[in-house]
């Protein structure tokens, strides 16, 4: 049998952080979302997005979208329509919106944040840090501009930057559930499970935590070996489809865990 190299067990251990960390900007950006679409000219929902299954989501971005084809200079539907974009999977698309939404309103500080958000989704990571930056003003400073900062340069490796940013979030919105939710992954993308799941359950702790933070503290529950605790969060307060699907997910997430469970037991070791 060949012999797996240290560097390539963490190499291997970090594809599902990383999916996890990309998940958890868009919690930062796409749950926030949710609760945050503006209105104006925009078409009406029928029911708040949050509780919208795929299906309901993809129509509301169909209507949107008519809206904004029919006006690209109106801001609200530009903001809504590449939100929703982002929260079906077409991050492509949304950052195609976005752009020309930046180009008509160059200086707002929101098209901005709304910009640099969808620049990372599609992966122009480097690109986004920058958009971001120019969206953010010392004297008024954004805790959520901050938070996809840090959900930025985790995925660039920066972890030590990364949680400064986070903590500045936490300054400006102490408790705030995605960004403990995000710095708890970003320990968890260095192999620090027992840290990551410190911050984890505090972020689900929280009242207004969703189900995206539950299903981040799951997956770090689970890749310590306890995955019927695991499974459990992963359910928590959710209608069976719904719970179904974070735990088909969950259990996506932990097959590919194999060298995840070797570097515990190293560590275990190491103790």
């Amino acid at each position: 049998m060949q012999h797996t190299s240290s560097s390539s067990l963490r190499r291997r251990a970090a594809a599902p952080a990383a999916v996890m960390v990309a998940l958890a900007l868009a919690s930062c950006a796409g749950q926030q979302g949710r609760k945050e679409l503006t209105t104006g000219s925009i078409p009406k929902l029928s029911r708040p997005v949050q509780s919208m299954n795929a299906t309901e989501l993809a129509a509301a971005a169909e209507r949107i979208g008519q809206a904004y084809e029919r006006n690209p200079k109106d801001r609200e539907a530009g903001l809504n329509y590449a939100n929703l974009l982002r929260m079906t999977g077409r991050n492509e698309q949304a950052l195609a919106v976005m752009q020309q939404v930046a180009i008509y309103h160059p200086a707002d500080r929101e098209v901005l944040g709304a910009y640099g958000k969808a620049q990372a989704a599609a992966g122009q990571l480097e690109q986004a840090l920058t958009t971001i930056g120019r969206a953010q003003t010392p004297d008024r400073p954004d805790w959520k501009l901050k938070s996809a900062e840090g959900a930025i340069l985790d995925q660039l490796g920066r972890s030590t930057e990364a949680r400064l940013r986070y903590r500045e979030a936490l300054d400006l919105k102490p408790n705030e559930p995605s960004v403990l939710s995000n710095l708890g992954m970003s320990y968890l993308l260095t192999k620090d499970l027992r840290t990551a799941e410190t911050y984890l359950k505090s972020a689900a702790s929280q009242p207004d935590a969703g189900s995206s933070v539950r299903q981040n503290l799951a997956l770090a529950v689970g890749l310590q070996g306890r995955f019927q605790e695991a499974e459990t969060i992963a359910r928590q307060e959710l209608t069976s489809e719904q719970a179904e699907a974070n735990v088909a997910y969950l259990r996506s997430m932990l097959s590919q865990q194999g060298a995840w469970k070797q570097l515990a037991q190293a560590d275990a070791k190491a103790d």
